[in-house]
């Protein structure tokens, strides 16, 4: 038996309706049980909890703070490296550079750049500051310091370097000499709480 090509046509117009509503339904049901787990609910924002100066919101962002993962696959070395409060290389990192504005602060990758700065004694010459972290512990291996110099003649005529001079180390010396006295201080509160659990 012979299928004609009109009824041929709407056999088809009826099987891209059929998968067109299970793909629907499939959707839908997806979409309640994403709803249900919270997953899409909304979270009302408050004014007073958001802060407005940076400053604030960079003490906000360290409280909620992530762990990440890096594969081998990514080039770095494999391991788990917490970049939150509890990592004191990074809360270290933040105090050091608080003299300049930060441009990035992302934790899943580790680094910290600043903006361009200048002191008010020469406008035309700016620097930026780069922090990357290659480990959690406090080593001198853990983070490598980059520098970068921009000199201006006029508005559109500058040139970037990079500076390779002590201004790199001493500013590693220092977020690794803060590191250690964060860590030291951090042992002792949890001593002096574990003291006070006990009586």
């Amino acid at each position: 038996m012979l299928i004609q090509p009109n009824k041929m046509i709407n056999f088809m117009k009826i099987n891209k309706f059929r998968s067109f509503n299970h793909l629907l339904s499939l959707l839908l049901v997806s979409l309640f049980l994403l709803n249900s787990c919270g997953a899409l609910s909304y979270k009302r924002a408050d004014v007073k909890d958001s802060p407005i100066n940076d400053a604030d919101k960079r003490k906000k962002n360290m409280a909620e703070g992530r762990k990440i993962t890096f594969n081998k696959a990514l080039g770095g070395n494999s391991g788990s490296f917490s970049f939150a409060t509890s990592n004191e290389l990074w809360r270290a990192t933040i105090d050091v550079l608080d003299f300049t504005p930060l441009m990035t602060a992302n934790y899943g990758g580790g680094i910290i750049i600043s903006d361009w700065y200048s002191d008010n004694s020469n406008i035309n010459e700016t620097i930026k500051i780069s922090v990357q972290f290659l480990s959690n512990e406090i080593r001198a291996d853990g983070l490598i310091v980059k520098i970068y110099n921009k000199k201006c003649d006029n508005v559109q005529n500058c040139t970037i370097t990079k500076i390779n001079s002590e201004l790199n180390s001493e500013i590693k010396f220092a977020i690794l000499k803060k590191a250690a006295l964060l860590k030291i201080n951090d042992k002792k509160k949890k001593k002096k709480k574990k003291k006070e659990a006990k009586w």
